[in-house]
């Protein structure tokens, strides 16, 4: 069986702009903190290219403009630009309006930035559910082409159990738009997240591994990861809640060596040019 080729992709956010911590931290408190987003991007960069790989970076528009030089830099070494959104706001929290301004306004900036069209867009938290309808077909009036935002699973944050766990079209009044899910295994009847973040942190790099394998089988995966999950020494955040302390820290100190190994195990491109081929495949 030909091996697959799996989307890479990297969230760049930093640590304190994540929604584990937005009970603790309000948008307004964003300028105190100390940015540490650009260190950590360049380190997985540098993983990158050791290997030869080309990943998407899903960029928060906030980021883009408080450090260009990093897209810019993202850019130079040949990675796909996608956006993350303006401000890192749950999806489901805002109405129709301020969502279009949202991934209009994040994807002006990355494209001025990047020279590049952006096309592929990811929720903050995966947080198009099924309390957006209207989430896709505003991406598709605003010239995204590709989405990764709906994870098949059941979470108090995000999820749709009943969303397919397959790369699919899916049809708005404006137009279809390629949705491709973050990374999920049933078995008997359990679905495993096993694509990424604070799972692959979880879980020990066995099980991972076995599992994408099992993707890998029938189709391609995408792996997400952030910046800050390679960053152990980052600062910690006073006064949250012991599950988002739980999700937020768990094995820091081991994604890093996990994410070497991961690269070497699967064979990974951008999002963009695995979902062409899908596309193809599909016609």
């Amino acid at each position: 069986m030909p091996e697959q080729t799996n989307a890479m992709t990297i969230d760049v956010e930093d640590y304190y702009q994540v929604a584990a911590f937005g009970k603790n931290i309000s948008r307004s408190d964003w300028p105190r903190f100390e940015s540490r987003s650009v260190a950590n991007t360049e380190k997985i960069l540098d993983f990158f290219e050791k290997q030869n790989i080309k990943a998407t970076f899903f960029i928060l528009g906030y980021e883009a403009q408080r450090n260009p030089g990093l897209v810019q830099k993202i850019v130079a070494a040949g990675h796909e630009i996608a956006s993350h959104g303006l401000d890192h706001q749950l999806i489901y929290t805002q109405n129709e309006d301020v969502f279009r301004n949202d991934v209009k306004t994040a994807r002006k900036i990355l494209q001025d930035l990047s020279g590049q069209e952006v096309l592929a867009y990811r929720a903050p938290s995966f947080s198009i559910t099924p309390k957006t309808p209207w989430a896709h077909r505003i991406l598709v009036e605003e010239g995204y082409c590709y989405d990764s935002s709906v994870f098949p699973v059941r979470h108090d944050l995000y999820g749709n159990p009943n969303a397919s766990r397959e790369i699919h079209r899916i049809e708005t009044e404006s137009g279809s738009i390629i949705e491709f899910p973050p990374t999920v295994v049933k078995i008997g009847g359990i679905s495993i997240p096993t694509g990424g973040g604070g799972y692959f942190r979880l879980f020990p790099f066995w099980l991972t591994k076995y599992l994408l394998k099992q993707v890998n089988r029938k189709r391609p995966f995408v792996f997400y990861l952030h910046p800050w999950e390679i960053d152990p020494n980052q600062p910690r955040i006073p006064n949250v809640s012991w599950k988002s302390k739980f999700r937020h820290y768990i094995n820091l100190h081991k994604t890093a060596s996990r994410l070497e190994r991961i690269l070497t195990s699967f064979s990974f491109t951008t999002m963009g040019e695995v979902l062409q081929e899908w596309a193809k495949a599909d016609k």
